[in-house]
C-alpha cells in the first residue's frame, strides 16, 4: 500500500506541490488578515494565529517540493543530454539517486540512455 503511494506521488509531485503552495498561500493570507486586522474576528474567534502557522507549513512545504522537482528535473534532462560516456559514468550514481524521486518517465529516460552508452 505504502509503495503505491508513493509511486502516485512521484507521478504527480509536480502538481500537487504547486496545489499545495496555493493552499497553502490562501490560508496564509486568511490567517494573515485575521491576526493583523480585526477582519475575521467573530468567524475564527482565537484560530487566527494558529491558521497563519498552518499557512505558512503548507505553503512552504509546496515550494520546497516544486523548488526540489524543477532542481532534479534539470539536472537529470542536462545529463541525459550528454553524448560522453565518461562525462555520464562520473554523475551516473547521482542521477540514479535523482531519477528516484521524479516520475518514471525520466527513469525509462535513464534506462534508455544507459543502454545507448552501454553503462550497466
Amino acid at each position: 500500500m505504502a509503495g503505491r503511494i508513493n509511486q502516485f506521488l512521484r507521478e504527480y509531485i509536480f502538481i500537487l506541490s504547486i496545489i499545495t503552495a496555493l493552499i497553502g498561500l490562501v490560508v496564509l493570507v486568511i490567517g494573515a488578515l485575521g491576526t493583523f486586522t480585526e477582519m475575521f474576528i467573530e468567524t475564527m474567534g482565537n484560530w487566527n494565529l494558529y491558521i497563519l502557522v498552518i499557512g505558512i507549513i503548507l505553503f512552504l512545504t509546496g515550494i520546497y517540493y516544486l523548488y526540489s522537482y524543477i532542481t532534479k528535473k534539470k539536472f537529470v534532462i542536462s545529463e541525459l543530454e550528454t553524448n560522453k560516456r565518461s562525462e555520464f559514468v562520473k554523475r551516473h550514481k547521482e542521477v540514479k539517486a535523482a531519477v528516484k524521486y521524479l516520475p518514471k518517465k525520466y527513469s525509462q529516460l535513464l534506462l534508455e540512455k544507459e543502454k545507448e552508452l552501454r553503462i550497466k
